[in-house]
């Protein structure tokens, strides 16, 4: 199910909460991405509040945002870099994108296997995603007063299986947002001290969203045999595929040859 963009902007954007939980997360993202100079950026869901920072530095930054959701201009005082679009069929050309952060988009999709694909896809061979979720054992999926009190809450075992399953590596994982989700002033304003504290010291299970970093296994440095070179069992030969295989799947096991790219038929 997925919130409104009025709900969401009105959060992030109009609410002291929604301006604390912004930073406790962009804070993490800007420090795993560094310099962005040069490289294409995009996010999905409603991850635009991440992507304010990079506005002015990276070659290009797009804000997806599904059917949905709705779609809003964004940034407000300048040109628009945000478009709506479907969870699984992005204007996006095969691996144009470096960098891609999605929040409230997994937890919130019909179809999270599709979205991850269509992630894939967009990817670059050495590109990387950071996928913001609500934490399983964390307070703020306990809460409806946050967007990230809606949808399914993960754990950062289920994260790995899942994106395992869509061909990424999960090459890193962080939690953000150890402040308690409360508009309480006494929690506003430890909210800064809580999240250096947290990120220093603080388990991840404290943290009330998880933050994982993945790359495509197929360009991601290999521990054993490349994923073109792994022999598939032999048992069910014979026995018909129902449903059709994604892209990056094809693929691999075509040998490499050219994706489709579903961004030249809009």
């Amino acid at each position: 199910m997925h919130l409104d963009v009025q709900v969401l902007r009105d959060f992030y954007y109009r609410s002291q909460l929604g301006r604390a939980a912004q930073k406790g997360v962009r804070d993490r993202v800007v420090e795993r991405w560094g310099d962005t100079r040069g490289l294409t950026l995009a996010g999905y869901g409603f991850a635009v509040p991440l992507l304010r920072p990079f506005l002015g530095t990276a070659e290009r930054v797009i804000g997806l945002m599904p059917g949905p959701q709705g779609v809003m201009h964004w940034p407000a005082d300048g040109a628009n870099h945000s478009v709506l679009c479907d969870e699984a069929r992005w204007p996006l050309a095969n691996d144009s994108v470096d960098r891609l952060v999605v929040m409230h988009g997994l937890e919130t999709s019909d179809h999270p296997l599709a979205l991850l694909d269509e992630m894939h896809r967009v990817l670059s061979p050495q590109g990387r995603a950071l996928v913001v979720v609500p934490s399983r054992g964390g307070l703020w999926a306990r809460s409806d007063a946050t967007p990230f009190g809606f949808g399914r809450p993960y754990s950062r075992g289920q994260m790995e299986r899942l994106m395992a399953e869509a061909g990424f590596v999960c090459a890193a994982h962080t939690t953000a947002l150890f402040f308690p989700p409360s508009s309480r002033r006494f929690w506003l304003r430890s909210a800064r001290t809580l999240e250096k504290a947290g990120r220093n010291w603080g388990p991840d299970r404290l943290g009330g969203v998880l933050i994982v970093e993945a790359m495509r296994r197929d360009t991601a440095t290999p521990r054993g045999l490349r994923v073109a070179e792994r022999m598939p069992l032999r048992v069910l030969e014979g026995i018909p595929v129902s449903g059709a295989q994604p892209a990056w799947r094809e693929t691999a096991a075509r040998g490499g040859e050219t994706r489709p790219n579903p961004a030249t038929n809009l």
